[in-house]
């Protein structure tokens, strides 16, 4: 967070930890917002040194909560206040106690309450969270309001005592839960003492016609459940009791929930826990249909492969057949690309992306055209730098230009004169480029790409400029030939 940084640098004797910790705090205080309908400012004091009195606070973070509305219209962020001018954020930072007794003040029209928090870190206060919510909606809440605000009361304590936010891994799963997705409330043994509509909505959805209220959550879980989406060696009745922090996914035929449970603390003792619940039926509807989506395009790949290979054995069977060595050489060629396509398939067919590890296919391919080379066992082939994953739709005909192009070289460049092919990769940002040096005989002095009869250079200048809309060279020289081969990583608007 660099303006995070910023603010703090140069103004406050905050160290790398506390800043740590500070940013933590204000990654989970989404929650704390909510539950209290209350703006959240976070201030830390002015001072280069901690032995210093501060000479006032500047506000580092603002959030607004998705519960009720704003009370600030602006954000607050950089802000400075001097020593004395807010007395309650003063004594929250110097006697490390929440203060909620100031009287509300009017601001742009509205009756705003603060309450002041002070952020506890190895037993330091560091910086103070400061509550603003309008007074005029606090006068007649209902359950929910109450319930909500008693649970917000819960976790400033555990704030003001060090205990938040959670020292666990499970609170940073994203995407979480949050306070309007669905909220319950568990006393100490675990038992559902306050529910919010949507939560009661989530496991009616699952098949609980009856009041979830005054039934242990993880009795009533087990009841509804058939399996749960990740595999725990606890069971679900050990999850759910509040004891702990988990993230628990249940579901049946009715429903899938995402539960996060969060337990409540004062000092040393467990008073219940909160759990943030999510109805994600649809979400995972939509995981699995595109698991199966996947498997089929992979099916799709496998079987595209195996027609390939098919008519690539037939066309072999053909040439074997045919006395014209011409036609026998044509066939063969068109036997060599069909392979090239295919084995762009069987890379597709297991993998799980839509890309393609294209270093291993042209390691194949390689093999492959040293194989067939005439002089084999007398020629090289040295490759530098790597492609890494390409998309199908550049995979596809760059394995085929590739192996044009070398078996091109090695056919013809190197078919006399020369032993090594060289082939050098660079990948940039947004674009790759691809060398192949041969030291061989070099090109005719005529020789021009765009009206050249060599089928497979037509083949290659071809690809190039429509299916990868790139730009290709071809020089020679008396040491050789040297083929540049440029084309941009993603596809032009106008293509």
């Amino acid at each position: 967070m660099p303006e995070f940084e910023s603010l703090i640098d140069g103004r406050s004797s905050i160290t790398i930890n506390q800043a740590q910790r500070l940013r933590e705090l204000v990654s989970d205080w989404q929650l704390l917002s909510d539950l209290s309908f209350a703006d959240l400012i976070l201030w830390v004091p002015i001072r280069k040194d901690v032995k210093l009195w501060p000479t006032g606070h500047v506000a580092i973070a603002h959030i607004r909560p998705t519960t009720a509305a704003t009370v600030f219209a602006d954000d607050v962020i950089g802000d400075e206040v001097t020593w004395g001018v807010r007395s309650n954020i003063d004594q929250a930072l110097s006697s490390g106690e929440i203060m909620r007794d100031a009287e509300p003040e009017k601001i742009d029209g509205l009756m705003i309450k603060e309450e002041t928090i002070p952020v506890f870190f190895d037993g330091s206060v560091i910086a103070v969270i400061s509550r603003h919510r309008n007074a005029d909606l606090m006068r007649s809440p209902g359950s929910l309001e109450l319930n909500y605000r008693e649970i917000a009361h819960a976790l400033y304590r555990m704030v003001a005592e060090g205990a938040f936010p959670y020292k666990d891994p499970d609170l940073i799963l994203q995407p979480v839960p949050r306070v309007g997705d669905g909220l319950i409330r568990l006393d100490v043994n675990g038992v559902i003492s306050f529910a919010s509509p949507n939560a009661r909505s989530a496991f009616s959805r699952m098949g609980w016609k009856n009041e979830i209220e005054n039934n242990k959550l993880s009795e009533l879980s087990e009841v509804l459940i058939r399996k749960s989406a990740h595999a725990h060696e606890e069971g679900i009745s050990t999850q759910l009791t509040g004891k702990m922090m988990r993230r628990v996914e249940i579901d049946n035929q009715g429903a899938t929930i995402d539960l996060l449970v969060l337990p409540l603390l004062a000092g040393i003792d467990r008073i219940g826990a909160i759990v943030l619940l999510q109805n994600v039926t649809e979400l995972r509807r939509r995981d699995r249909e595109l698991v199966t989506k996947d498997v089929t395009i992979r099916e799709i790949h496998h079987r595209v492969k195996n027609n390939l290979q098919t008519v690539s054995a037939l066309l072999r069977l053909q040439a074997r057949r045919i006395e014209d060595p011409g036609a026998a050489l044509a066939l063969n060629e068109a036997v060599r690309r069909i392979a090239s396509i295919a084995l762009v398939h069987e890379t597709l067919s297991s993998s799980s992306e839509n890309d393609v590890a294209f270093d291993a296919v042209l390691t194949t391919l390689i093999t492959h055209a040293l194989e067939l080379s005439p002089r084999m066992g007398e020629l090289s082939i040295v490759r530098e730098g790597e492609m890494g994953s390409l998309e199908s739709r550049l995979a596809t005909p760059l394995a085929l230009v590739i192996t044009e192009l070398m078996h091109n070289a090695l056919e013809h460049g190197l078919a006399e004169k020369g032993s090594t092919l060289s082939i050098k990769l660079a990948r940039y940002s947004n674009e790759c480029v691809i060398t192949i040096i041969d030291d061989g005989v070099g090109l005719p002095e005529d020789f021009e790409l765009a009206t050249s009869s060599n089928l497979g250079l037509q083949i290659v200048h071809t690809l190039t400029e429509n299916e990868l809309m790139g730009t290709l060279i071809l020089a020679s020289s008396d040491l050789g030939t040297t083929v540049t081969l440029r084309f941009p990583l993603e596809r032009s608007v106008t293509s």
